[in-house]
């Protein structure tokens, strides 16, 4: 297993933030829960349209998904373009592709008229694979990519440690840090009635016209609300947990002898391999992505760090690998996401989530049309992202598969007898174990503390996963984390899990 520091690079890299905790209630014009990418942006957005903004965050600002992301500003979405022509017609592939070149551009514009430092490269991106079976597909993603106003073109060799077969190339894509860019933007949100507020979960919403935001250290009313939480803490009827699930991702950040040759490529193939450069000091750091699986259903997560380390040791010469992470995306059904409102009859109430692995863009896209309807201006994109949109033929066996497995994973769950007991605990290991006919989540931590917790996801009662690697408790229902003493990491849970006290 790697031994560098198990953390994200734009967190190191960045200073931590201090914004306070919400004391008393007050009222705003728009409550937004969630700050990453897409609550920062459309506060700004907001803010700047004259509307009084509160955005609450339950722990610090753009360190939950945003501070972990890839950072890839590209409107490449895998093999996507040749699908959505196939599945949805070419009027919807345009909507999609029009708005993710447009927030390329956006994002660009945002930097520069705000003067900031963020790392900001113009990059070409990839799709490459070593297979003959994805030629076919890659050739057709070229096809639909320029029918639809792309640069793309066709490339047979890469400036890559190892050979190609073929791969599709966008032009003027860019690349960025993340925190860099979005905590300045960020900086520009509180006074004038607008706040950020940090450390402060939200626990419900009550009533409609205006809404009242329940958190656990006060009450936010506001006309407008947006769930800007990754995968939504607030669901009003949209079934957001059936039509998506969560996916993680790992990440390597190392330094290599060789100089990268620029660009940003992803694999077409499993498992996948993302790779690009980044700033670092006097030179550059190389980031390996890949090892994408379910939230919550792996055997070992630490066993995929394994095979990236191997990766990179076989194709880089690596003098040191600095950081490691790990990273949870939302997957909808139809592959496309959801943004605006939260439902068809939901008065004042917006969601952005969905995104599969490229927030960065439609992170802004979201802002932009969520700040659009707003205002009731007229948004070119609102067709294809519209969380409402009913897509059986395109959907409905992913819908089933989704939950078909959700089912087989809280059924299993309730049935498994845990067959660890406290003795077998090394240090620093995690094990769901028995207790008086009590399945139990015990963790021991580097100083021989036992930390007992009910292992039942709070979100909807499915049994939870130890994770080796990251040393928490993941869903492998609707993809919910929590730490070893059982507090909330990440959606759609809001609520802790309960201590456990032996003798109770």
């Amino acid at each position: 297993m790697v031994k560098e520091k198990s953390n994200s690079y734009w967190i190191a890299s960045t200073k931590e933030t201090n914004y306070p905790k919400l004391s008393e209630d007050l009222s705003v014009d728009v409550a937004i829960i969630g700050g990453g990418m897409v609550g920062i942006s459309c506060a700004y957005y907001l803010k700047n349209e004259g509307f009084k903004v509160a955005v609450i965050e339950a722990k610090r600002i753009a360190e939950g998904v945003t501070g972990n992301t890839t950072a890839k500003i590209t409107a490449q979405h895998h093999l996507i373009y040749d699908s959505l022509i196939r599945k949805f017609g070419e009027e919807i592939a345009q909507q999609y592709a029009s708005a993710n070149i447009w927030a390329i551009e956006e994002i660009a514009k945002i930097i520069e008229q705000n003067n900031i430092d963020c790392d900001f490269i113009r990059q070409p991106a990839y799709i490459y694979t070593q297979s003959e079976d994805y030629i076919k597909q890659i050739e057709d993603e070229v096809k639909a990519a320029q029918k639809l106003g792309i640069k793309a073109s066709f490339d047979t060799s890469l400036s890559l440690p190892f050979p190609i077969k073929g791969a599709v190339r966008f032009d003027h894509q860019a690349q960025f840090h993340p925190r860099k860019y979005l905590l300045p933007l960020a900086e520009k949100i509180p006074g004038e009635g607008s706040f950020i507020f940090e450390n402060t979960r939200m626990k419900n919403i009550e009533g409609e016209n205006p809404y009242t935001v329940i958190t656990d250290s006060g009450k936010i009313t506001a006309t407008y609300v947006i769930i800007a939480s990754h995968f939504p803490v607030y669901d009003h009827f949209g079934f957001y947990f059936a039509r998506m699930y969560e996916s993680r991702t790992y990440a390597l950040a190392m330094k290599i002898k060789e100089k990268f040759p620029g660009g940003m490529y992803l694999s077409a193939e499993s498992p996948s391999r993302s790779l690009r450069s980044q700033p670092y000091e006097d030179g550059e750091l190389v980031l390996l992505v890949g090892e994408e699986h379910k939230t919550g259903q792996h055997k070992e997560a630490a066993e995929h760090y394994r095979k990236l380390q191997e990766f990179a040791h076989e194709h880089y010469n690596v003098e040191t690998i600095l950081y490691h992470w790990s990273t949870q995306d939302c997957m909808p059904i139809d592959d496309i996401p959801y943004i605006g409102r939260i439902t068809s009859t939901a008065a004042n109430m917006y969601v952005a989530t969905g995104f599969k692995k490229w927030g960065m863009t439609h992170s802004i896209i979201g802002a932009a049309l969520i700040r659009d309807q707003i205002m009731n201006r007229q948004n070119p994109w609102e067709e294809v992202y519209d969380p409402s949109r009913f897509t059986p033929l395109q959907s409905i066996k992913k819908f089933f598969e989704i939950n078909a497995d959700v089912a087989k994973e809280l059924i299993s769950g309730k049935l498994e007898i845990p067959e660890d007991t406290l003795r077998d605990l090394k240090e620093e290991e995690g094990s769901a174990i028995e207790i008086e006919g009590r399945r139990i989540g015990a963790y021991k931590d580097d100083k021989g503390e036992i930390h007992l917790v009910d292992p039942t996801c709070s979100h909807m009662g499915c049994e939870l996963k130890w994770n080796d690697a990251e040393k928490t408790w993941d869903c492998p229902c609707h993809g919910s984390r929590f730490t070893y003493t059982g507090e909330v990491i990440e959606g759609p849970a809001v609520n802790s899990l309960k201590r456990i006290k032996l003798g109770e």
